[in-house]
């Protein structure tokens, strides 16, 4: 390797790390999507359909949506450097469908103003941050597919569903 090709290596990769290239691509591919089918889904379910089991032994759809948000603080006040809010401590005691898709949106508005400050080298930097980024995106993901039978079995189309059909209409 010529020194200058190591030099042009070296100005691209410093360039791709001035840029967040994780950060930004988790955010705006992962992180967003997943927020969005969340937060649509606690407005999709009807009210009276939050306190629904699938089976005796899973969480009631309320449940996953509190489940959702508590792990949105741990992790996001990691990503934050900072203690959870008070918001926090609070999950436990909500059940009504406004309180809980409240809860749950103010989790991800929190986590979002999280990703919006992180950047590459500061997640890098310790593997609990590290984790806590990648916990957000794929925790929450796992939520979703747990709350999609829930829509499902309740006649609801899953929001992510329901966009692909619409993206795909649109493109007829």
């Amino acid at each position: 390797m010529t020194t200058k090709t190591l030099v042009c290596l070296c100005a691209s990769l410093g360039s791709l790390a001035a840029q967040n290239v994780l950060t930004t691509t988790a955010t705006q591919r992962y992180f967003n999507s997943v927020r969005r089918n969340l937060e649509a889904s606690a407005d999709a379910m009807p009210a009276d359909k939050y306190s629904f089991r699938l089976t005796a032994g899973q969480m009631t759809f309320a449940e996953w949506l509190l489940h959702s948000a508590d792990r949105n603080y741990t992790d996001c006040a990691m990503l934050k450097s900072e203690n959870a809010p008070e918001a926090q401590r609070q999950l436990t005691s909500l059940k009504e469908k406004a309180e809980v898709g409240k809860a749950l949106k103010d989790s991800f508005a929190y986590c979002a103003a999280a990703m919006e400050a992180a950047n590459d080298q500061k997640v890098l930097a310790a593997p609990q941050t590290t984790n806590a980024l990648l916990h957000v995106i794929v925790h929450n993901n796992e939520i979703y597919g747990n709350v999609v039978g829930y829509l499902r079995i309740s006649g609801i189309v899953p929001p992510s569903t329901a966009a692909r059909t619409q993206q795909k209409k649109a493109e007829k």
